[in-house]
């Protein structure tokens, strides 16, 4: 049977998007120009707050006291988790090398980027976890240089539970700022700061145009949007948990688009009438984002058979997907593009986002069709090198050159050519092109 939609988005994650990137332009032009004045000025006139924007180390000891021990167990925990899942990604690149021909040798290497720059939110909510994520694993990867900001909070400054995890996380500095100017600042190498290479962390809607206009001078982990996320549900699941986790992802903002995907319609009917009470029952921020993301943005989808509901979920490349189904290994095998897949009720995605140790920094408005979330690889350049004997390069030179003549680059033939004579002034070789 043809798909049945219970509930139908109103818009996508795109729409009612404000037009920010002529603001966002003209922000990081002033930055790149007037420097640490226009961006300390920004920063008091966004986020309202004339502190010490790069904290010193008796700000971060001062910071780190105020936060209660049991949350200090809580971020080691977490930190823990995540150090030793990224270490276990590392492992997995290696350097390496083969003889390719006799005599010519090439490899790879992996390099981390000298400098990252990890942007925490602090806005509606403490990204603690984001803290963790962000700067663990730019740690593990060997970045030479991290910094680590976060939006102050007028007369405040930046809360002390993310100025204690970035700080254990392995944070060189801290800088207390938000927004475009912190992204400026951090690219820029203002303050004192070196210039990153590399931006990742989430953020609103201007840091993420301000890494967009960026990318290519600067690399980031990716261009994200909303966050996003799809529940796979037989039969056998539980509707109230399924309720209970579609609601507990549309809390993070007014357009984040939660699906439920299922071949079960009064699964699907009792999720929908649980939904709504669930929703009235958050706090009141809260409760105003979820509404709004059920009402606007989210669907309930009814396919015939699993792997209906499986061909769904890929087109939809969710951020986060959850398969509360039988079979769970049936799924994780046919499954293809998810940014992180959280497999039976005994794991939610805020798991992920928190403690478990994989990354929660991940692709968003279908970009898991074709990449995958931040992790130690995304913080090192996976480099190559050759090297070769004469003799390793006799054959690879004659094929260099007729390519190259073929396709009309003499210039490069020549490159050949010359090698060919120095190396092996005796012989005579056929480098004309050839069709």
């Amino acid at each position: 049977m043809a798909r049945e939609y219970l509930k139908k988005a109103v818009f996508t994650a795109e729409s009612g998007a404000s037009e920010v990137h002529e603001t966002v332009r003209d922000i990081l032009a002033d930055i790149e120009l007037g420097g640490d004045a226009v961006a300390r000025d920004y920063a008091l006139k966004f986020d309202r707050y004339d502190g010490n924007l790069l904290l010193s180390g008796d700000e971060i000891a001062a910071a780190c006291a105020l936060v209660p021990e049991k949350l200090k167990d809580d971020i080691r925990f977490a930190h823990d988790n995540v150090r030793r899942f990224a270490e276990l990604q590392k492992s997995t690149v290696e350097d390496v090398e083969m003889e390719i021909q006799p005599g010519f040798f090439a490899g790879q290497k992996a390099i981390p980027v000298d400098a990252s720059g990890c942007y925490v939110p602090g806005g509606r909510y403490s990204h603690i976890a984001s803290a963790i994520m962000t700067v663990t694993t730019a740690k593990v990867a060997g970045c030479g240089h991290i910094t680590a900001c976060s939006p102050p909070r007028p007369e405040v400054g930046v809360a002390p539970a993310i100025i204690y995890a970035a700080h254990i996380c392995g944070a060189d500095k801290i800088l207390a700022m938000g927004g475009v100017q912190a992204i400026a600042a951090m690219t820029f190498g203002l303050f004192g700061l070196p210039k990153a290479k590399i931006l990742v962390g989430p953020g609103n809607q201007f840091v993420a145009e301000a890494k967009r206009i960026l990318f290519g001078r600067v690399g980031i982990d990716m261009i994200a949007g909303p966050t996003d996320s799809l529940i796979l549900a037989d039969k056998s699941a539980d509707a109230h948990v399924v309720a209970t986790d579609l609601v507990s992802q549309a809390e993070h903002g007014y357009n984040s688009p939660v699906w439920l995907v299922t071949d079960d319609r009064d699964l699907a009917r009792d999720v929908m009438a649980q939904v709504p009470d669930l929703i009235a029952d958050l706090p009141e921020l809260n409760r105003k984002n979820a509404f709004a993301a059920w009402r606007d943005y989210a669907e309930v989808i009814v396919c015939s058979d699993r792997e209906e509901m499986a061909a769904c979920s890929d087109e939809y490349a969710p951020e986060h997907l959850t398969v509360q189904a039988e079979e769970l290994n049936w799924w994780l095998a046919r499954l293809t593009c998810y940014g992180s897949l959280f497999l039976g009720e005994e794991t939610t995605v805020s798991y992920g986002d928190k403690a478990t140790g994989t990354n929660h920094v991940l692709p968003t408005s279908g970009a898991a069709s074709y990449t995958g979330g931040l992790s130690v690889h995304k913080y090192m350049k996976i480099v190559t090198w050759q090297r070769a004997t004469r003799e390793g390069s006799r054959d690879v030179a004659q094929a260099s050159a007729r390519i190259s003549r073929l396709e009309g680059m003499e210039g490069h033939a020549r490159a050949a050519d010359v090698r060919l004579a120095k190396f092996f002034p005796d012989e005579t070789f056929d480098l004309s092109a050839s069709v």
